[in-house]
């Protein structure tokens, strides 16, 4: 199927942040990311691609704004920057990577990894790594743009993330990767922990290996290969409708069956404390909130705690 793009007029800006608009076209809910289509402002004539709404596909049903006629044409490359995010499609523009710039360690030397295979894992991990500095890595897996998460916007504001990186195909973090082992490189040469998560809306199937999650095989892997500690956050649910997720996930099920390293799982008790220490923070897993998927936010957090208290040894 072809993309489905659509005239029309920006008629509202309802949020607006360095790397997401949420605006409304033609009175209709749209997205933005500046940092590829340049400036959206009221009144501007855009082209959307409205496929994913008319396909009523869920997390993923709003209309995304693909070229601004009024601001967006003729912009310039980022200056210094000539490898591609998204190479080879329609959409493909020149980003300036991490790589280039020569800020990465040579190993791990024990950098603990947390592995989340769903993205409402993020918060109470990172809730529980507060005091220590965090890097955030967003793989390949659900949404492709780091600004489209709220989470993440809030844990920077709150200082419970230091810095973010997305690995390509993913873009829109502090700094852009080529490969999730440079990316983890990256955060070793400045950070204590490194939290690698897919985004928003992890693509699923319903088969054991058809799903977005299966990108922390690969992250668990490289970091074991690279001398850190791969911590997995165990995905469970007690509310889940769907019987592959009820109990553990088939999602945490698929990494372990992937990994060809031994990978941390923390005990269950690490858990307590959780609603305290994310108070204040979006909690939300498959538009479920903490009292009725408390056992999910609990074994994120006892991740986090455990990747805490790794990265407190390895400083010692």
């Amino acid at each position: 199927m072809p993309l489905s793009l659509r005239r029309g007029r920006v008629s509202r800006v309802v949020e607006r942040h360095a790397d997401l608009v949420r605006c409304e076209v033609d009175g209709v809910a749209c997205i933005a990311y500046p940092e590829i289509v340049g400036p959206v402002d009221e009144g501007d004539e855009v082209l959307v691609n409205v496929q994913a709404r008319e396909l009523e596909l869920g997390s993923g049903g709003f209309d995304v704004l693909y070229a601004n006629l009024t601001q967006g044409l003729e912009l310039r490359a980022f200056e210094g920057a000539h490898v591609m995010a998204l190479p080879y499609t329609p959409g493909q523009w020149a980003v300036r990577h991490a790589e280039e710039d020569g800020r990465l360690a040579a190993a791990l030397d024990g950098l603990p990894v947390v592995l989340c295979t769903v993205h409402s894992q993020v918060v109470p991990v990172c809730a529980a790594l507060e005091g220590l500095r965090v890097a955030y890595l967003q793989v390949d897996g659900g949404a492709l743009a780091l600004g489209l998460s709220d989470a993440v916007r809030a844990l920077r504001s709150r200082g419970l993330v230091a810095s973010t990186a997305s690995v390509a195909p993913c873009f829109g973090g502090e700094v852009r990767c080529v490969s999730v082992a440079s990316a983890q490189l990256w955060a070793a040469a400045g950070h204590d922990v490194a939290v690698c998560a897919v985004g928003p809306g992890i693509v699923g199937t319903g088969t054991h290996f058809g799903h977005g999650a299966i990108s922390l095989a690969e992250a668990a892997n490289v970091a074991s290969a690279l001398g850190g500690t791969p911590i997995l956050v165990q995905s469970v649910s007690s509310a889940d409708e769907r019987e592959r997720h009820r109990g553990v996930s088939h999602h945490t099920l698929a990494v372990l069956d992937l990994t060809l390293c031994d990978v941390l799982i923390a005990p269950d008790e690490l858990g307590d404390g959780w609603r305290e220490a994310c108070e204040g923070l979006p909690l939300s897993h498959m538009g479920r909130g903490p009292d009725e998927e408390g056992a999910h936010f609990a074994a994120a957090f006892a991740a986090g705690h455990l990747a805490g208290e790794r990265a407190r040894q390895r400083a010692r």
